[in-house]
């Protein structure tokens, strides 16, 4: 990348000299959302790699440069308006400092009835983050490989091999019930969720869906084809 590919006049930097960056994976999902000023975005034009201005530090900061978790630029571009970049990068490892794959997982506000929106709240080792947190670094197997990688070997064979684990684990979570044995069951079923999430990031399903259909369930909004009722309560 030089900076021919990308006309840097037609930038508009507000008043601090600054621009917002979406800063977006190959696959679509959204990482972050930074600050360039012109030095960095000119760095990040001539290295092939994200350079981003600290308005904190007020200084220019390399992302991944000390983590190791860099973005490497394969499209740059700016909006109708010229006031906003869009970065297409392959991301290295994870993008949020909290050690998030994405700055936006596990933090959600969703719709609810009457046009009223929900918070989800979620503590630091809610069942929703956990799954999240898991989930991204699934996803960041599958984009970025590791030798050695348990989730890499899942996904180099394929659907057959992940839906074969699945059973097994539903399985031997079966036979841990059956016999009683509540400990066995946790982990069994340890095992059978972090399968079924390896399927949700093979069909690049997110948690999220997931979870939003039970919650639709729960609110009666789903007609159910085993029960052949609407919505699926605890009480029925």
């Amino acid at each position: 990348m030089n900076e021919k590919d990308i006309d840097i006049s037609m930038v508009k930097f507000d008043g601090q000299g600054l621009v917002p960056a979406v800063v977006q994976e190959e696959s679509g999902q959204v990482l972050m959302l930074a600050y360039m000023n012109e030095e960095s975005l000119k760095k990040t034009i001539e290295t092939g790699y994200t350079w981003f201005w600290s308005r904190s530090r007020k200084a220019l900061w390399n992302k991944g440069g000390t983590s190791g978790n860099v973005q490497a630029v394969k499209e740059l571009s700016y909006d109708c308006d010229g006031d906003t970049l869009l970065v297409i990068v392959h991301q290295t490892g994870v993008a949020c400092h909290t050690g998030t794959y994405s700055c936006f997982s596990g933090r959600r506000i969703l719709p609810a009835g009457n046009n009223a929106p929900a918070v989800i709240e979620q503590k630091q080792d809610s069942l929703v983050t956990v799954l999240n947190d898991l989930y991204d670094v699934i996803k960041d197997r599958q984009l970025n490989p590791v030798e050695g990688s348990y989730t890499n070997y899942l996904f180099e064979h394929g659907q057959d091999k992940i839906l074969k684990k699945v059973a097994e684990e539903a399985a031997e979570t079966i036979i841990a019930s059956k016999n009683n044995d509540s400990k066995e069951v946790v982990y069994e079923m340890g095992d059978l969720w972090y399968h079924c999430l390896v399927l949700l990031a093979y069909h690049g399903i997110s948690p999220e869906r997931l979870l939003n259909e039970l919650r639709d369930r729960r609110r009666g909004g789903k007609y159910h084809k085993f029960t052949g009722k609407t919505g699926l309560r605890p009480e029925d």
